[in-house]
């Protein structure tokens, strides 16, 4: 091979490694210390290492955070955390009361029950929790942005566009409904249980459209139908992780949900688990995620705040 032919070759082959490097090239630098306090929390929790393991939740999905940033910033050129580190840090402080409303939401249907390495004081418990917490909102929001830079997947809608207005009588309809649904666990918990995941999107969805905040409303005026593919979808992944990293963890969860792995039985026995969630289960990840975009725009809508941080 004469020596014109190897820089040709070499030249092809740096051709075809120039995307790739360029996407390396692209990854902000807290990326890789991200994902290297993601993979140390992991080893921790689920190996037991250290004194600290039983308070690796937290730094896990820190980690997963910043990773996920980081990617954001390669593919897109921007992400949460690079357009304002302010409204980064107020996704973790929007998040926590946001699961502790769930929280309450589960005391009539118990279906996830928590399991501890050791007991805390009332106090430890609430600090604990509460920053583990804080990590869910940003987790799908950064996952939902991610999903929504592949072709065809991005909602129609624009991040900065409000979209059309319900109707009044409509909005007032929806109202209703949410909180009928609101109020069915807590009157036929083993029968209404799904409800907790549907009910703040019917109560809170036709406020924020109405007062013209985003809203999922909107998208379906719209008819963006990608919108209500993407976040579910998202929330789905990010639930796979929630669901992987819990299984050898703990603190940890576990599920009784009637009908599916709590007797009597709708399909004459247990359900499938992936982990520690009946494979059905699954489904409750769809609106789950619609659910957060939701509360968090009715936050900003009472602390009279115009701007989400959000590319959906």
């Amino acid at each position: 091979m004469t020596t014109t032919h190897i820089t040709q070759e070499r030249e092809r082959d740096d051709a075809m490694r120039a995307p790739e490097r360029r996407f390396f090239a692209r990854l902000p630098a807290y990326t890789w210390v991200g994902l290297g306090l993601n993979l140390f929390a992991w080893a921790s929790s689920w190996a037991r290492l250290g004194f600290w393991w039983p308070y690796t939740f937290f730094p896990l999905w820190l980690g997963f955070i910043l990773t996920l940033d980081g990617l954001n910033v390669a593919v897109s050129g921007t992400s949460p955390l690079k357009r304002s580190k302010a409204r980064f840090v107020a996704l973790f402080l929007f998040s926590s009361p946001f699961w502790w409303v769930f929280e309450g939401l589960n005391v009539p249907v118990q279906n996830w029950l928590y399991h501890y390495d050791h007991p805390y004081s009332p106090i430890a418990n609430l600090f604990w929790t509460s920053l583990d917490f804080s990590t869910v909102l940003p987790a799908v929001m950064e996952l939902v942005e991610l999903v929504a830079a592949i072709p065809g997947l991005r909602p129609r809608l624009g991040p900065d566009q409000i979209g059309p207005r319900l109707r009044s009588g409509a909005a007032l309809a929806l109202i209703a409904v949410g909180a009928a649904l609101l109020a069915l666990p807590f009157i036929a918990p083993r029968q209404a249980f799904g409800a907790v995941w549907l009910c703040l999107i019917f109560l809170l969805d036709p406020i924020n459209n109405l007062l013209r905040r985003k809203s999922a409303s909107a998208h379906l005026l719209a008819r963006d139908w990608r919108f209500f593919v993407t976040v579910p979808l998202a929330t789905l992944i990010c639930g796979f992780f929630w669901e992987m990293w819990n299984s050898q963890a703990l603190p940890g969860w576990s599920y009784r949900v009637p009908y599916i792995n709590v007797p009597p039985y709708l399909f004459g026995g247990p359900v499938p688990h992936l982990f520690e969630m009946p494979l059905i289960g699954y489904t409750g990840y769809l609106p789950f995620g619609i659910e957060l975009f939701v509360m968090y725009q009715f936050a900003l809508l009472l602390l009279r705040m115009r701007r989400d941080n959000l590319a959906v």
